[in-house]
């Protein structure tokens, strides 16, 4: 939605906030992120890509996002299982607010699915394959299949 903020936490590479910039010159977010390589990344991909004025911040949730405007969504990308991230992540969240996680390791999931059961919404699992070779044949190999939740605060 134009004008909407988004926190991209535990950004990774930055196609999020990224994304989410690129679908409407209003869209603003801000890319947290605490590994140096990735913090690069993210800088050239929001260059490249049309939005340099993505606001990145170099720090570990949920330090990181103290004193950080209230979003009106958050991804969590990364760093789910942290202390207090996720709870931090709900707190900044107004009515309304979005929040969508998503979940690679058994901790990660196992945090979504308790917090789904206190605040409801939406779980899917995502599953990807690609074609690798067995033996002299082709065929499927899975890769890590993603947990995503997503709610609305109410």
């Amino acid at each position: 939605i134009p004008g909407e903020l988004l926190w991209d936490v535990g950004a990774g590479c930055g196609s999020i906030a990224i994304e989410w910039m690129r679908s409407h010159r209003g869209c603003r977010a801000i890319a947290i992120e605490r590994h140096p390589t990735r913090l690069q990344y993210i800088a050239e991909n929001a260059s490249n890509l049309g939005v340099p004025e993505l606001k990145i911040i170099a720090g570990e949730a949920p330090i990181a996002l103290t004193n950080l405007p209230q979003p009106n969504a958050i991804f969590i990308g990364g760093g789910v299982t942290a202390e207090s991230v996720l709870e931090t992540c709900w707190n900044a969240l107004g009515e309304g607010g979005r929040l969508v996680v998503n979940a690679v390791t058994i901790e990660s999931e196992f945090k979504v699915l308790q917090w789904h059961s206190l605040h409801g919404g939406e779980l899917i699992r995502i599953g990807i394959q690609r074609v690798g070779a067995i033996g002299s044949f082709q065929g499927w190999k899975p890769l890590a299949p993603v947990t995503q939740w997503t709610v609305v605060k109410g």
